[in-house]
């Protein structure tokens, strides 16, 4: 369904905007807590962004219970796109804050199908951790985990 009513104010979350009908999208999936919806700038052909009506910033601001809603509409979207395209592959990435590439600041989750030589480059490169460092950062996180 296309969304295409409405004006977007400029200091509004270009996001919120959207599940409210004030900004277009190409919707390709809602439900009474999630929207999924195709990126206009797409990494892939396919690629789709999942959000939560609700609106929070990023991982650190959306609640359990919503980001529960939104993995369940990654799964479905994600099976829906194995299903209608046939990708080699899909990657879930989902950004927070700038330096980790953070761009819109309404929490998504991005569903991103994959094909041998579609020319995207890992976001990481894999180097070996010293094991001491492993368990003195885990530890650090099982305490802060609580």
């Amino acid at each position: 369904m296309d969304r295409t009513v409405g004006q977007l104010s400029p200091d509004s979350c270009i996001f919120c905007a959207i599940v409210a009908g004030q900004a277009p999208a190409v919707v390709v999936y809602e439900d009474a807590h999630t929207m999924a919806f195709m990126d206009i700038n797409p990494a892939t052909r396919g690629h789709v962004l999942v959000i939560p009506k609700k609106h929070a910033r990023d991982i650190f601001d959306v609640d359990e219970e919503e980001a529960l809603h939104v993995m369940r509409t990654v799964v479905r979207v994600a099976k829906a796109i194995d299903k209608a395209l046939q990708p080699d592959g899909v990657n879930l990435i989902q950004a927070n804050r700038r330096a980790a590439f953070q761009s819109v600041y309404h929490f998504h989750i991005h569903v991103i199908p994959r094909w041998w030589d579609d020319g995207l480059v890992p976001i990481w490169r894999h180097q070996r951790e010293d094991p001491q460092v492993l368990r003195e950062v885990a530890a650090k996180i099982r305490e802060a985990i609580g």
